[in-house]
């Protein structure tokens, strides 16, 4: 079978590619690896910048959208995918239990994986106080001390969330400044749990089965100081999940495929949606624009338009 369309990824620009499909009458499949529809927003405590729904759980927003594109009748089928080639014009998707399916378009809405710090103790203590996702994880910390890296929104969200359940939180940043928005960044200087080491990246965590500290340096004066926690929280953001298509499709010097407002790629009838392409903004709203303009995009493709 040949569909007109398969969407890969079901975060919220593959969901809103999905939906768009589904009115366009298309038809397509939905290739999702994770269990749990949403991508990265149901690892997000709170969303407060979707017009609309300020406040509501990153996971019920990923419910919702996935609620909606079921409600129109789109097809989901679960795997991963492991190859990807074109053949005689058609797009051919391998997933890892070696099923192959045909489309004449793709939409690559495959989104990103959290940024390692690369450190010791990193990979070692991973799942015994290092994680990457403080919604997850974060209720085995409850009155525990806990660190926080990074200085981006995901960073600041997941200290504000600590800060909720937490003891005291550590919130180690590179720079002088946040990277997050104002709002967010002055919600978080405002808690009294919460300390701020500036100019400060992790050189080591330390522990034997579990976190035990971490070592931390002044990026300008280059001294050390070692901080006891029992959890250590990365986020320093997202390498794009570009690597099997990136044989094919053009993608920049960090791996984000380039394609514009339309998410058209290089090659005539695949796409690019969310935050695995280029773009200036990766937010939730615009992800989900992203589905519906590769949508538009695709239908003039497949009418020769």
């Amino acid at each position: 079978m040949v569909y007109d369309l398969i969407i890969i990824g079901s975060g919220p620009a593959g969901l809103s590619a999905a939906i768009y499909a589904k009115r366009a009458q298309l038809n397509f499949v939905v290739i999702e690896k994770a269990p749990v529809s949403g991508g990265q927003i149901i690892n997000t405590y709170e969303v407060d910048n979707y017009p609309g729904i300020p406040g509501i759980g990153g996971f019920d927003l990923g419910m919702k959208f996935r609620e909606h594109a079921d409600k129109l009748g789109a097809k989901f089928i679960s795997g991963e995918v492991s190859d990807f080639y074109i053949e005689d014009d058609n797009k051919i998707v391998v997933l890892d239990d070696g099923s192959k399916y045909t489309a004449k378009s793709v939409i690559i809405a495959t989104g990103g994986s959290p940024r390692h710090l690369n450190v010791p103790g990193e990979a070692e203590l991973s799942g015994m106080g290092v994680s990457y996702c403080a919604t997850c994880d974060g209720a085995f910390f409850k009155n525990k001390t806990v660190a926080v890296v990074g200085g981006g929104d995901v960073a600041v969200e997941d200290a504000i969330f600590l800060a909720r359940i937490c003891k005291q939180v550590y919130v180690i940043h590179r720079r002088d400044e946040f990277r997050a928005s104002k709002s967010l960044s002055s919600k978080l200087l405002a808690l009294d749990n919460v300390t701020v080491l500036w100019n400060s990246v992790v050189d080591r965590i330390n522990g034997s089965d579990k976190v035990e500290s971490i070592i931390v340096a002044d990026t300008k004066t280059k001294e050390q100081k070692t901080y006891e926690v029992e959890g250590v929280f990365i986020a320093v953001g997202y390498i794009p999940n570009s690597q099997i298509y990136s044989k094919l499709v053009k993608v920049d010097e960090a791996g984000y495929i380039i394609a514009g407002e339309n998410c058209q790629t290089n090659i005539p009838g695949v796409f690019a949606a969310g935050d695995v392409r280029t773009k200036e903004l990766r937010q939730i709203i615009t992800a989900a624009a992203d589905g519906a303009n590769a949508i538009t995009a695709v239908e003039k493709y497949l009418n020769n338009i």
